[in-house]
């Protein structure tokens, strides 16, 4: 149980930190150059997510289980190192804190420099940074859901978790039809971080063969064990250098 409420977890806060990073870009476009072109962009990005999903997922199911956790294992791994690196590093002043009003701004100067589309035509430009903006943000959460799945045989639930979090996101976007500054985004990330550095460290042990105490249940252990040690990271180099200023670019 514990073990499937913190795969939830890792996938529901992986997928809301990308999705309003995702969604920043969307409403600044679609604000400045219109929705139509804006939401084809994103309907195609989500159409080429889904087949990443589709191809991947079966694939992996023929890799022997060992393999597989091993490789799943350094895939989360990956991916949980690269988001706790920049969390500890932003919260140490170490890196520019991640500002998602900023972010928008600039994403509506760049769309209102363009020249403007010919009414009742695409608008390409609205179209592109839309299909990019999603699908870059949107691989990675598919990446994390299919190895979670795959390795936990928990796809339903990853999956579950990562549309609610792009719900939730999405609604409360629409709704204040701004960017979702006052989200804890780094504070986010390092929680992601430590989960999917954990699962990471799990899956990849019992692929070359270690047996952990307590079985799932020493993911918490490791957690803590992550979290602890990444907060005195954040201690220590706190005191190498100032503070920095947040700014609206860097993911």
């Amino acid at each position: 149980m514990s073990s499937d409420l913190l795969l939830f977890l890792a996938a529901f806060l992986a997928s809301a930190v990308e999705a309003v990073e995702a969604l920043t870009i969307v409403l600044a476009v679609g604000i400045v150059r219109g929705w139509r072109s804006t939401l084809w962009g994103v309907a195609a990005a989500a159409a080429v997510l889904a087949i990443v999903v589709a191809i991947l997922g079966p694939a992996l199911q023929a890799i022997p289980i060992s393999s597989l956790r091993l490789v799943v294992g350094a895939l989360l791994l990956t991916f949980g190192l690269q988001w706790l690196r920049k969390a500890v590093l932003r919260a140490a002043g170490l890196k520019p804190l991640h500002d998602e009003n900023a972010a928008f701004a600039e994403e509506r100067r760049l769309a209102g420099a363009t020249t403007a589309v010919v009414p009742g035509r695409t608008d390409w430009y609205a179209f592109t940074v839309a299909f990019k903006g999603v699908l870059l943000e949107g691989l990675e959460v598919a990446f994390i859901v299919i190895a979670f799945g795959q390795s936990a045989h928990g796809l339903s639930l990853a999956a579950a978790a990562a549309a609610a979090a792009i719900v939730v996101v999405t609604a409360v976007g629409v709704i204040v039809r701004g960017p979702l500054a006052r989200v804890p985004e780094n504070s986010l990330k390092f929680v992601v971080g430590v989960l999917l550095t954990s699962f990471g460290i799990f899956w990849a042990g019992e692929g070359v063969g270690v047996s952990w105490p307590g079985s799932d249940a020493a993911i918490v252990g490791i957690a803590v064990f992550i979290a602890a040690l990444s907060l005195g990271l954040v201690r220590v180099l706190r005191r190498s250098r100032p503070a920095m200023r947040p700014v609206g670019a860097g993911g």
